[in-house]
């Protein structure tokens, strides 16, 4: 058997639904192995799920490696992000679990096992896709707002700081303060205090979280939904374009065993015709 012939089942078990399922299922199993962890266990218990961990480790070793073998180039594998994600998280998990300084180390590396389902979940790649092009936009939004969250935590500082120096005391402790306001978490008190000294202060603070709350969290949501919009349509374009190559490929085959049958009925001709002169 040919290293060809290898190659080719290789890519029977990738492409194959029930694997794809299979390994989704082991992921989930890893996870909650580490969850079940956090808990105080008998010994007997902690050894079963070390030797597990071992098993569910050789399992993704063995299945990273079908589909780097499955691949017509070993180097093809590489060209994909998703692939060299799975690959480095593979990698970091093959970091013994034992009583070494590097045992926390790699419990902590084998919690990323779980963000192996993004690789394998096609719905949430398009989210994490999504994600990252939304970021240089999303970027310049927390620009703008870092600047709006700097000028009122110095106005904050210079207006509030003798009422209250654990929330106003300096820029640090302010911009702490405006991101509590911001995410409404007893805004009201901090409001209702300032307001013991300056009554209008009710307009700094209604200012302030009609721009962070409302307006930049808005704009941050359009940029996500704009950029998941857009990764939908890449998705169902790159979709039709498969389709259309599989419509493509299969009436070539057709045309091909068109062809065959007319060689064939041109050959039983012949074949009549040297008989008959026989």
């Amino acid at each position: 058997m040919t290293w060809l012939d290898f190659q080719n089942r290789f890519q029977k078990i990738r492409d194959n639904k029930a694997f794809e399922l299979f390994v989704i299922s082991v992921i989930i199993f890893s996870s909650l192995m580490i969850g079940i962890r956090t808990y105080e266990l008998p010994g007997l218990a902690e050894t079963i799920l070390i030797s597990l961990d071992y098993a569910v480790t050789l399992f993704f070793v063995l299945e990273i490696t079908i589909r780097m073998a499955a691949e017509d180039r070993f180097r093809d594998f590489f060209k994909k992000g998703w692939n060299i994600f799975d690959f480095v998280i593979v990698v970091v998990s093959l970091i013994p679990l034992d009583d070494s300084e590097y045992a926390l180390i790699a419990r902590m590396l084998r919690l990323f096992r779980v963000m192996r389902l993004i690789s394998f979940i096609p719905e949430l790649r398009v989210l994490v896709s999504a994600l990252i092009s939304a970021l240089p936009r999303m970027g310049y939004v927390a620009l703008l707002m870092f600047i709006i969250f700097y000028l009122y935590a110095v106005i904050g500082n210079m207006m509030f700081a003798q009422l209250n120096p654990v929330l106003w005391g300096d820029l640090g402790v302010s911009l702490l303060t405006l991101f509590r306001v911001a995410t409404f978490e007893d805004w009201t008190d901090v409001m209702y205090e300032a307001m013991t000294l300056y009554s209008l202060s009710w307009i700094y603070f209604i200012t302030f979280i009609f721009f962070s709350a409302f307006v930049f969290l808005n704009m941050m949501i359009g940029i996500v939904v704009e950029v998941l919009d857009e990764e939908h349509k890449k998705m169902e374009a790159e979709a039709e374009g498969v389709s259309e190559e599989l419509t493509a490929i299969q009436n070539h085959e057709q045309k091909v065993e068109a062809e065959i049958a007319l060689l064939h009925q041109k050959l039983d001709a012949l074949l009549a015709q040297q008989q008959t002169s026989r």
